[in-house]
């Protein structure tokens, strides 16, 4: 059964003012301080309907934040998709063809297939590439607290903890299990003693408020961090932090595929308890006190259904 629509307090905005940037790359905007520094890049719309990355990336822009030292790139990823938003149908701009997170390996990038996703990613490589350090802004379909992902490398994990905010920490030591997302592409990848960091953070319900300032937040935060500006005023004291460890991705494999009860996300389960089945197959806990990440609002065959954890200590 579809979920109903969701409340609308954000929705999109004609972004085609932002189209020209200042690098060749249609919505990608570099500044250079001048000054000796890392590279940070703020990237917004990876799904075409996370439109708290859009409104973190246009205030950036707006209000002219600029670095005093290293570079600042600002920029909007999947804007073809997220200019198919319609009212009606507001998932849908999730992506067109690809989902433009999941196709981050050379295999895709360098391969035969094609679709919008595939190129803008081909468009956007060296942008990454040049980027030491990565906050790639998402949210979810589902209202939720906000959380962190990131690789189960120190130097990520760093970053996070030193920021804060949001508190929680979803940590993948294999990877996504469903692709290559962004903050896996090239050196961001690798596990060593590189300095680079790449993390996402999921900022809440695609279409609220609250997502959309916190995103804010994090953006200023993220950047101020790493010292191209000043931190931001009223930043309160990192709340404690809760970290998942990432154990199953589970895809759906057919139009059967039904949750055991409704799920949002955050939910726990005994180790053997059903969770969903799907078509013949069954999925159940690995371990007690196993803990749901974006269970799918409506199953679409080939896409995520559910993310399976752990808390750790």
């Amino acid at each position: 059964m579809t979920a109903p629509l969701p409340t609308f307090e954000v929705l999109p905005r004609d972004l085609s003012a932002y189209r020209r940037g200042n690098t060749g790359i249609d919505y990608v905007h570099r500044f250079d301080s001048g000054q000796p520094g890392p590279h940070v890049l703020v990237n917004a719309l990876t799904h075409g309907n996370e439109i708290c990355g859009m409104v973190a990336a246009t205030h950036l822009l707006d209000s002219g934040v600029r670095p005093v030292k290293g570079t600042l790139t600002i920029s909007f990823s999947n804007v073809a998709a997220y200019e198919s938003f319609d009212i009606e149908r507001p998932f849908d701009s999730r992506q067109l063809v690809h989902n433009m997170n999941r196709i981050w390996s050379a295999e895709m990038l360098d391969g035969s297939e094609d679709s919008p996703e595939l190129r803008r990613a081909r468009e956007l490589r060296a942008v990454v590439d040049a980027a030491d350090h990565v906050l790639d802004i998402h949210s979810t379909s589902q209202d939720v607290q906000p959380f962190w992902v990131y690789p189960a490398y120190a130097r990520n994990a760093a970053v996070a903890v030193a920021l804060g905010l949001p508190p929680v920490h979803l940590v993948m030591p294999q990877g996504l299990g469903s692709g290559t997302p962004l903050i896996q592409y090239g050196r961001h990848g690798v596990d060593g003693d590189g300095p680079q960091t790449a993390l996402v953070v999921e900022c809440g319900q695609h279409f609220a408020q609250s997502a959309a300032d916190l995103a804010t937040k994090v953006a200023h935060d993220f950047i101020a961090h790493f010292g191209l500006i000043s931190p931001r005023e009223g930043r309160q004291p990192p709340a404690p932090q809760r970290r998942f460890e990432l154990l199953q991705t589970h895809m759906v494999h057919t139009k059967e595929f039904r949750f055991e009860r409704p799920l949002v996300g955050f939910e726990t389960f005994a180790k053997d308890e059903p969770i969903a089945t799907d078509g013949e197959r069954r999925i159940v806990s690995p371990c007690d006190g196993c803990t749901v990440f974006m269970p799918t609002r409506d199953a679409i065959v080939g896409r995520e259904a559910v993310y399976l954890t752990r808390p750790l200590g």
